[in-house]
């Protein structure tokens, strides 16, 4: 049962794995989008969208709602935000910290400089 659990949430993070799905969800904060809004707000083919909306809709991490000749887009738990928040906090954190190592690897003086 662990293992089935690993594997499904590792299955899910596999879906996060792409920048432009990333994108597409933290858009769907504002509400439901159609493929060709999507594809225009990112610049991308249609069939891109389509693609990266596929993935995430067999995660179901987004559904589909049918209007007319419009398929809209929105996601099916709105905690998918707050795990990207959490996830934006932790790599600010992390960029925070190199940026600090950085710092003070130029605040240090070389041992070129200290021989001279």
């Amino acid at each position: 049962m662990r293992q089935q659990l690993s594997n499904f949430k590792a299955e899910f993070f596999k879906a996060l794995a792409h920048p432009l799905r990333i994108s597409i969800l933290d858009a769907l904060r504002e509400g439901e989008l159609t493929v060709n809004e999507i594809s225009q707000r990112f610049a991308v083919e249609p069939a891109n969208a389509s693609q990266q909306l596929a993935v995430l809709r067999n995660r179901n991490i987004v559904v589909t709602r049918k209007e007319g000749a419009n398929v809209y887009y929105s996601v099916t738990d709105k905690s998918i935000f707050k795990l990207l928040d959490a996830a934006k906090e932790i790599f600010n954190h992390h960029l925070i910290g190199v940026r600090s190592m950085l710092e003070e690897i130029h605040a240090t003086p070389s041992a070129k400089a200290v021989r001279r």
